[in-house]
């Protein structure tokens, strides 16, 4: 199957999740919340690569649906991902009714959203506001759509933002023996919780820093530092990849479960590194491949991405990560939809 014909059938599964399937309980796409905001922008990069017009219409067709809604999502670092998108579209038709949503978007950010020590973004949530805590999950909810709107508009200090938020990340996430990324860190405590690899947050990372390169396409001092703590992180995944292509839910934990969110998202980060010259091919085009073969093994005949691992909050020992549940989920479709992107591109078989 082609790859855009493969793109189709995953969307399929995000417009009609059949409601008698329980195993697809997680796959809604009806709020304005973290999950959908990660599908979404792979639709839309999925659209960009393809020029499918039906993946636009869907897109056009969600926001419309959304904007209209009486009621507001909360604010919080994860419902802020779907402006990513939101900004894409603004920029591809200038509709002019998106721009006040992007603009309150980017006023609570800038200003409101609570802070860590030395600026940083507080991990707050719906649920708890997470007191003076980085996790690496902000960098592609948050800082992404800062790095975005900035392009967009015009405004560098949205861009500098972002760029200091990867720094600061960087700085307290990213492990300085190995090169991989513990989940979280607390400035009110000093650690980095149950000191966990997680896959998915270490791919948060891996998918992010390359996008924000493609976004702003500075190289500037910050993206050189960002650069390197990327490819450090790469080196280590290349040592930490299973025979079979997919990633441990922890990276350095060989008997916790396989996950496939992480390994798409990784995939799509080192594929797009190779294209873009930050690593050579060799090894790392047939690393990436491989994890990439692995997602597509993972791809029901309904077009579910199987493996992957629920919503993850901050783990207080690594048997919190060995817990969470595996099923199909939104943003599982739209880290797959990112890599497909790639594939694409790149004309890979």
């Amino acid at each position: 199957m082609r790859y855009e014909e493969l793109a189709t059938k995953i969307l399929s599964v995000l417009q009609q999740p059949p409601k008698e399937d329980p195993s697809l309980g997680h796959l809604t796409m009806d709020n304005w919340d973290w999950p959908s905001g990660v599908a979404l922008y792979g639709v839309y990069k999925t659209y960009k690569q393809s020029g499918d017009p039906e993946k636009l219409r869907y897109l056009l067709n969600w926001f419309d649906g959304m904007l209209a809604r009486p009621e507001k999502p909360h604010r919080n670092v994860n419902s802020v991902a779907p402006a990513l998108t939101l900004t894409c579209l603004y920029e591809e038709t200038k509709d002019e009714r998106y721009l006040p949503e992007i603009e309150s978007w980017i006023q609570w950010v800038m200003e409101e959203m609570p802070r860590t020590e030395y600026g940083g973004l507080q991990h707050c949530t719906i649920w708890n506001r997470h007191y003076q805590q980085l996790w690496c999950d902000t960098l592609f909810m948050v800082c992404l759509f800062l790095a975005k709107a900035g392009v967009v508009l015009g405004r560098e200090e949205l861009i500098e933002e972002s760029e200091y938020q990867f720094l600061i990340h960087i700085r307290y996430l990213q492990n300085k023996v190995n090169g991989l990324f513990y989940h979280g860190w607390t400035f009110d405590r000093r650690h980095n919780y149950a000191d966990a690899f997680w896959a998915r947050g270490n791919s948060w990372f891996t998918a992010a820093a390359i996008e924000l390169y493609d976004i702003t396409k500075r190289e500037n001092a910050a993206m050189r530092m960002i650069r390197s703590a990327w490819t450090d992180q790469v080196l280590a995944l290349w040592k930490y990849q299973r025979v079979n292509g997919l990633y441990t839910t922890l990276i350095d934990v060989e008997e916790t479960y396989c996950e496939t969110s992480a390994t798409a998202a990784i995939a799509y980060g080192v594929l797009k590194g190779t294209r873009l010259g930050w690593l050579p091919q060799e090894p790392y085009g047939e690393m990436g491949m491989l994890s990439a073969r692995a997602v597509l093994d993972q791809i029901d005949e309904r077009g579910a991405v199987q493996g992957v691992s629920g919503g993850t909050g901050m783990g207080k020992t690594l048997q919190h990560y060995k817990d969470i549940i595996v099923t199909p989920t939104a943003y599982g479709q739209g880290l797959t939809f990112l890599m497909l992107t790639e594939l694409m591109l790149q004309g890979a078989e």
